[in-house]
C-alpha cells in the first residue's frame, strides 16, 4: 500500500480527525468549567482522566454516527497511530512535575505536550491543518504559560475552542477534497 493511500484511509475513517477534535474538546471543556467554577485541582483531574478515554469516545462517537471506527486489522498507520496516542500520556508526569512547582502552568505545559502530540498528524493524516493545529497550542500554551499563569483556565477554555474548529475544520477539509499534505 502506498502512503497516500495509507493517508487517505486514515483522513476518511476518522472523518479528518472530526470525531478526535469533538471529542477532546468535550474533555477540555468540561475541565475549563470545572476549573472556573469549582477548583483547578478537578479541573486537572478531568483533564488527566477524561484524556484517557479520548481515543475509546472516540470511537463510540463514530460508530454512533454509522461511520467505520477504526482501521483494518494490519493497516500500515496503525502502529504509527497507537505511538502517537501514547506521547500524551508518557509525558504527563512533566506536565505534573511543572504543576506542582507552579500551578498555574498546568494547562499550559499541558497545551504544549498536546500541541506536539499533533505535529505527526500532518504524516499521519496527511492534513498540513494538523500543523496549524499544533502551531497554535504550541505558541498559545507558551504565552498564556508565560504571561497569563495566574489566570489557569484561560489555556482550557482557549483549548477547547480551537480543538472545537479544528474538527469542524478537518471535516470540511476531508469532504471537499482540500486536505492532503502535498
Amino acid at each position: 500500500m502506498e502512503i497516500a493511500q495509507a493517508q487517505k484511509d486514515v483522513r476518511e475513517t476518522f472523518l479528518g480527525g472530526f470525531a478526535g477534535q469533538f471529542v477532546s474538546g468535550t474533555v477540555w471543556l468540561a475541565s475549563a468549567m470545572a476549573c472556573t467554577w469549582h477548583s483547578l485541582r478537578l479541573g486537572e483531574t478531568i483533564a488527566i482522566f477524561g484524556g484517557f478515554f479520548i481515543f475509546p469516545l472516540t470511537q463510540l462517537l463514530l460508530r454512533a454516527m454509522g461511520h467505520a471506527y477504526s482501521l483494518p486489522k494490519g493497516h500500515p498507520m496503525n502502529g504509527l497511530g497507537i505511538q502517537i496516542a501514547f506521547t500524551v500520556g508518557s509525558t504527563l508526569p512533566v506536565v505534573l512535575g511543572i504543576a506542582m512547582l507552579r500551578p498555574g502552568w498546568f494547562y499550559p505545559a499541558l497545551m504544549v505536550i498536546v500541541g506536539a502530540h499533533y505535529l505527526p498528524f500532518i504524516f499521519l493524516y496527511g492534513m498540513w491543518q494538523f500543523g496549524a493545529l499544533s502551531a497554535l497550542l504550541l505558541s498559545a500554551g507558551m504565552l498564556f504559560g508565560l504571561y497569563a499563569p495566574g489566570f489557569p483556565s484561560v489555556g482550557a477554555w482557549f483549548t477547547a475552542i480551537v480543538l472545537f474548529v479544528f474538527a469542524f475544520v478537518g471535516r470540511h477539509a476531508v469532504r471537499t477534497g482540500a486536505s492532503a499534505a502535498n
